[in-house]
């Protein structure tokens, strides 16, 4: 249990990387953006803006989920960071929603002008940026273990592509393809959408106690190697935090007395925890 406390520390340590990024790059791409008049690096900007608010959420959910248990928490608070995530996947939806409009009416409108390249310069430099802080939020979540932290950085690959297609539909705009610009900022929009909509599925997912049914098995092949276990019954499992609790049913052989069925009960327990990281085993006995 403590190393899971140790590990929470370190992903607030990732998420606070991306939101001091985030915080620098959507004011810089909003200051040239407007200057500028580039509708494509303005959404990338507000694109920047809905991450800093994710990535707030991941850093909340994270720190409430150290909260010890209480009468009214008896497993604990480990779910707080993705309600966090959910709560922010509504925003980021409407921060989407607002970009997505505002360059669908420049667009249509067609008086839009190329702007500066400055713009596609900034957009250059922020995918650069982004993909660094990818790699390092990458290595973080796969060493923690957190859903939350690894679902960061794949956000923050996608900013670093998004800063691609902005300042590819910026030097397009150069060559009197203005509509290149608002174009590139209605993909940024939709990115933005598609982004809230990802985070909002795997959050009620996980909150409605959805779980991979490929771990199940390997639980369940883990279960069934250990010595006096003659079958597996029932199998169940939910996700609290970055860690799985599962309730498993077996059988043993009828004549064991109690200490052997409870001895090959905690094997059990310590085979799930050992192998599969698990953070509670609940095991039922029946004879066979």
């Amino acid at each position: 249990m403590e190393k899971k406390y140790k590990d929470l520390k370190i992903g607030e340590q990732a998420a606070i990387l991306s939101i001091a990024v985030y915080i620098l790059l959507s004011i810089i791409k909003l200051i040239i953006g407007f200057s500028t008049n580039s509708e494509a690096l303005q959404a990338d900007g507000w694109n920047n803006f809905t991450d800093i608010i994710a990535s707030t959420a991941v850093l909340i959910g994270l720190r409430l989920s150290q909260k010890p248990a209480d009468k009214d928490h008896l497993y604990g608070h480990w779910k707080s960071e993705t309600v966090a995530s959910l709560i922010a996947s509504f925003i980021m939806m409407a921060v989407g929603l607002q970009v997505l409009y505002n360059a669908i009416t420049v667009f249509l409108d067609g008086s839009q002008k190329a702007p500066d390249l400055i713009s596609a310069y900034t957009a250059i430099g922020s995918a650069i940026i982004m993909y660094f802080v990818y790699r390092y939020n990458h290595n973080i979540g796969l060493k923690i273990k957190s859903q939350a932290v690894k679902a960061a950085a794949k956000d923050n690959l996608s900013d670093a592509m998004v800063s691609i297609g902005t300042a590819v539909g910026i030097f397009g705009s150069q060559f009197h393809l203005t509509f290149l610009d608002p174009l590139a900022a209605c993909i940024v929009g939709i990115l933005i959408c598609k982004t809230a909509w990802d985070i909002f599925r795997e959050a009620s997912h996980y909150l409605t106690d959805g779980f991979d049914e490929s771990l199940i098995d390997s639980y369940r092949h883990t279960i069934s190697a250990v010595a006096g276990v003659k079958e597996v019954r029932d199998i169940k499992a939910r996700n609290y935090g970055n860690s799985a609790v599962v309730d498993v049913v077996i059988s043993v052989h009828h004549d064991l007395d109690l200490v052997h069925a409870h001895n090959i009960s905690t094997y059990v327990e310590e085979q799930l925890i050992q192998e599969h990281d698990v953070l509670e085993v609940h095991v039922h006995i029946e004879p066979d």
